[in-house]
């Protein structure tokens, strides 16, 4: 993906409609305000490899519902979905909160990152509760936030590698652990696995922890049937659920008993390989590409500033 120009571009009309099916899934404005009034690039910066993983859109879609199909294994982060959210009706609320929190921590300057991290702490501050056979839960312990952390940006990196980057290099994939690895300390995670091998033995180490009951399959039904935004945007979504059953581990496949055809994983690889290269022309305007726009500016008034202090 080439870096976008520091002018922001005009969108097309056709460019329009296809922004506005997006941020109707996702919200967000697309306002260039905020940007402009960063002071830094973040916890990461524009070289990082959590930038270039979290910035495509269609690859982080479908990394986002198979990590939702992941963590709902955890008894813990499937109480705390049953238990303090609607999730019958509000799974695209759900969506829409942790695209926003991933983008706000991963291009947002520092203070804007740290004040995502702060709303979510006090969130999870008020979700406890007990499991069916009488555990005590709560959404800030530091194993189920980890385990949350795990399932989540190894389910990005996963659709990454798949539909943007196949050659995306094992140096690189290890340091986008690593980067990611600070959001989820600073959310009070522990343990926080850094590196592909650590992953895998996290996973080995935390299966016989997870479940799959009655309670899980209809928090999965509620995620896979929920209604698009709009009739246009329902075959992309229903693309986005099959790539994301595929993407799955087959350990978590095998649990939640998704079963697709050759056929059908074919189709689903297709066409999000089709919409990622269509929202990749489209969304010029991204959270990314606005933080490397401000990134360039940041870099410029820097040069000036240390020019004029020379001379």
């Amino acid at each position: 993906m080439q870096p976008p120009t520091s002018k922001s571009p005009v969108p097309s009309p056709i460019r329009k409609a296809i922004v506005l099916q997006v941020r109707q899934l996702v919200g967000g404005t697309g306002d260039d305000t905020i940007e402009r009034n960063r002071q830094d690039t973040g916890f990461f910066g524009p070289e990082s490899a959590c930038w270039k993983v979290h910035g495509d859109f269609a690859s982080m879609m479908v990394g986002g519902i198979t990590a939702l199909l992941v963590q709902m294994l955890h008894p813990g982060a499937l109480a705390g979905v049953w238990d303090h959210s609607d999730f019958r009706r509000d799974m695209t609320g759900r969506l829409k909160r942790t695209a926003q929190f991933i983008a706000g921590t991963t291009y947002g300057d520092q203070a804007e990152a740290q004040a995502f991290i702060d709303r979510v702490r006090s969130v999870h501050a008020r979700v406890v509760g007990t499991l069916p056979e009488g555990t005590r839960y709560s959404a800030d312990d530091p194993d189920l936030l980890t385990w949350v952390h795990v399932a989540e940006v190894s389910s990005f990196l996963a659709a990454y590698l798949r539909y943007v980057d196949p050659d995306f290099p094992p140096k690189a994939q290890d340091a986008y652990f690593r980067e990611a690895a600070e959001i989820a300390r600073r959310l009070g995670a522990e343990g926080v696995p850094e590196s592909r091998a650590e992953i895998a033995a996290y996973f080995r180490a935390v299966r016989p922890k997870l479940r799959y009951d009655h309670r899980t399959r209809e928090v999965a039904l509620a995620l896979l049937s929920q209604s698009p935004p709009s009739a246009a945007a329902a075959p992309a979504m229903s693309i986005a659920f099959d790539a994301a059953k595929d993407l799955l581990p087959d350990w978590a496949a095998e649990m939640h008993g998704f079963r697709l055809s050759a056929p059908r994983r074919a189709a689903a690889r297709f066409g999000v390989r089709a919409l990622g290269r269509t929202l990749r022309w489209a969304l010029v305007n991204s959270a990314e590409a606005r933080a490397r726009r401000r990134a360039d500016q940041l870099a410029q008034e820097a040069a000036q500033s240390a020019s004029g202090a020379a001379a």
